[in-house]
């Protein structure tokens, strides 16, 4: 049975893993490494930053797919990263499987709740994860049935005897057959080990043209009964240096309780996030807070906070010439999936672990 590791626990490694489990020629053994904490949902405090894709810190698993819960009440929530989805006619068509099945468990469903100044384009439809857009990583990393390890930092990969030799930071090297990488880009470029020598010329090219933009999130949990009165359950702002998009996270899900006080999320601009990228916590949260109360006058102080550091945030050039995958090595078998190979939304996502599959096909 080949040993095949998908290093990345979010939605297109999460996703690589379940097509693997169910699409597989054969029976493989599936491990999913992550350097996070936990698998997508994190507890907030008070001038706690997490920051994604930095190995050795307790960064919470799920990649962008990110939902953090006060620490006062686990069922008061957050989404740090994707705020809802957006599925266009063509891809409702493309990946209707995906959909249908995600709607039909209640993991998703339609958006029904205002967003101003959100843009629709005909036939548009938008979807949000009642139970935050991590609950979707837990379900594909739950369907692999693989082997789910958080804190498992890779740091060198290796040849040897015709398999990869996967070291981390902690704990002894293990081998496997096929190893898929679905991290950002620059964490693969900074691989130690032979996958530094493997790398040709023209891939290290297609790899180098990848960007990102950055961007801080900032999660604020409220007591029960405190009152955030607007009309809208999200904003998208443009006339702040700072604040792009603020959500009512509860409202933007329509759960509204007397007993799971509110919770609100700011994004902040790709400008901001990019001048600000090695700012303290407090600095950057408290510049945040300065610039929410200019929107919103008289906003009550949070109870918790939850500040995020998006430093690989949504891509913003793809990888030239990569059509949803880059295969980096054949035998062993070694290849790059992501929304870097595709673009920066769910549909992207998937479109990647499609092309990987297709990829490790032959392999497995």
């Amino acid at each position: 049975m080949a040993r095949v590791l998908i290093v990345g626990a979010g939605l297109t490694g999460s996703l690589c893993a379940a097509l693997l489990r169910k699409e597989a020629p054969r029976p493989v053994h599936l491990a999913v490494w992550d350097e996070a904490g936990d698998s997508g949902v994190s507890s907030g405090g008070r001038n706690r930053e997490k920051e994604a894709g930095a190995c050795g810190r307790p960064t919470p698993g799920g990649g962008r797919m990110t939902t953090a819960r006060s620490p006062y009440n686990p069922q008061s929530t957050v989404d740090l990263g994707a705020q809802y989805i957006t599925c266009t006619p063509h891809y409702a068509k493309q990946h209707q499987s995906f959909y249908d099945d995600l709607l039909a468990l209640g993991i998703l469903k339609p958006l029904t709740s205002p967003i101003e100044g959100m843009v629709m384009k005909e036939g548009d439809c938008n979807f949000v994860a009642p139970q935050g857009v991590s609950s979707i990583i837990k379900h594909y990393l739950k369907e692999s049935g693989a082997d789910v390890y958080f804190r498992h930092c890779v740091t060198q990969i290796n040849l040897r005897n015709d398999k990869w030799e996967v070291s981390k930071e902690t704990g002894p090297p293990e081998l496997f057959d096929i190893v898929v990488l679905t991290m950002p880009v620059p964490q693969i470029l900074q691989l130690q080990g032979d996958i530094a020598n493997l790398i040709s010329k023209c891939q290290r090219q297609q790899l180098e043209s990848v960007s990102y933009s950055s961007r801080y999130a900032l999660g604020l949990f409220y007591e029960a009964g405190t009152k955030i009165d607007v009309p809208w359950a999200g904003q998208y702002i443009t006339s702040n240096p700072c604040i792009r998009f603020i959500s009512i996270d509860n409202k933007k899900r329509n759960i509204e309780s007397s007993e799971i006080g509110p919770s609100l999320v700011v994004h902040t601009t790709v400008p901001f996030g990019v001048t600000h990228l090695e700012y303290s916590t407090e600095d950057v949260q408290e510049l945040i807070f300065q610039n929410l109360e200019g929107i919103l006058p008289g906003l009550p102080r949070p109870v918790a906070t939850k500040c995020r550091k998006w430093r690989h945030s949504q891509v913003t050039n793809a990888a030239i010439n990569s059509y949803g995958q880059l295969t980096l090595h054949l035998k062993p078998f070694l290849v790059c999936g992501g929304d870097a190979f595709t673009q920066s939304n769910f549909d992207g996502c998937i479109t990647s672990a499609r092309c990987v599959l297709e990829a490790l096909k032959n392999h497995v």
